[in-house]
């Protein structure tokens, strides 16, 4: 990585700012919170009838800005590529990125609605139904690669296109031909592609995918095996699992790890892109691999410990506690 001459203060030593350019939706959420009332079975809500809620959150999100925030609250240089509608909550979720010191010079406004992510989340378990209207954030054929080379990051923070690997192909050669590390988070969309996908791997210095995902690219059940097979295509490959925490791989080092801490989440939302945002921050901090894991999950359980997608993402100058972490020799 080719540090920025600039430096900030991060755990009491002078740290490089770095450049990262995430690519990924931004939307506004709708999450509406009971505990008694929603009647949700298999992954189908009843309709049809008046139904009275505890509470209602109007957020913003998006596996962009959710990214974006997390390095900017580090004190790197963060810069978002993403598509808006021409409304309201375009203006609000600008007006927010700003706030956090997120660059919005890349973002594009379309003559459609900004994407809406509406959640239907149970207090009493935190399970939770989302529906999502897309909007501008499924469009992707638009973005150009040719920004990389304007905004010179060190870092490409790839998530989901929708599937569109073709435009991910784009970014990622640009990104190779510069020199810019990648960092990919791929959706459920991409991975139904598997070939594709298992064929652009060569070229990313970190996977991320969830235990799920991994057993659609390589197949396999538990995680040491999905560990084992795909970090044969790439060097750095991480898998989360939820309640039962995550496994990881770089190199010759092997980690499993449990949750940072026991605690029922309050709101599952957006723990995968704060785990994934939280792990690359730790390493633009200094810290090494395994401590970047650690990093990671200390943020995916602060950010579940809030309603909504970023409120709870933490910011430099944090302070670890220990956590259950095992390294792993396979």
């Amino acid at each position: 990585m080719v540090a920025s001459k600039f430096y900030r203060k991060v755990h009491y030593k002078e740290q490089p700012i770095f450049r990262v350019l995430t690519i990924g939706a931004a939307m506004q959420q709708i999450i509406l919170v009971d505990h008694d009332d929603f009647i949700i079975n298999k992954q189908k809500v009843s309709i049809g009838e008046k139904v009275d809620i505890d509470q209602i959150y109007y957020q913003l999100g998006g596996s962009g800005v959710n990214a974006a925030v997390t390095f900017a609250r580090h004190g790197h240089q963060s810069i978002l590529i993403s598509n808006l509608g021409q409304d309201r909550s375009a203006e609000a979720i600008k007006d927010f990125l700003i706030d956090e010191s997120v660059d919005t010079s890349y973002l594009n406004q379309l003559p459609l609605q900004t994407g809406t992510s509406v959640v239907l989340l149970d207090s009493k378990t935190a399970t939770r139904t989302t529906m999502n209207c897309l909007g501008a954030a499924k469009t992707s054929n638009n973005l150009e690669s040719h920004d990389l080379n304007l905004a010179n990051p060190d870092w490409l923070y790839l998530t989901t296109l929708n599937g569109d690997l073709d435009k991910a192909l784009e970014f990622i050669e640009q990104a190779k031909e510069k020199q810019i590390k990648i960092f990919w988070n791929p959706g459920e969309l991409e991975l139904k592609q598997k070939k594709k996908v298992l064929g652009l791997l060569s070229d990313i210095d970190v996977l991320l995918v969830n235990q799920q995902e991994a057993k659609m690219l390589v197949g396999g059940e538990i995680l040491e095996e999905l560990i084992t097979k795909l970090s044969a295509y790439t060097r750095t490959v991480i898998i989360t699992a939820g309640a039962s925490g995550s496994i990881a791989k770089s190199g010759e080092e092997i980690y499993r790890l449990a949750e940072y801490e026991q605690k029922a989440p309050i709101d599952p939302t957006g723990a995968g892109d704060a785990f994934g945002s939280g792990f690359l921050a730790g390493l633009l901090d200094g810290l090494d691999f395994k401590h970047s894991l650690i990093a990671a999950a200390a943020n995916a359980t602060s950010v579940i410990s809030e309603i909504g997608s970023t409120k709870g993402i933490l910011s430099a100058n944090e302070k670890y506690h220990p956590m259950p972490i095992q390294r792993l020799y396979l």
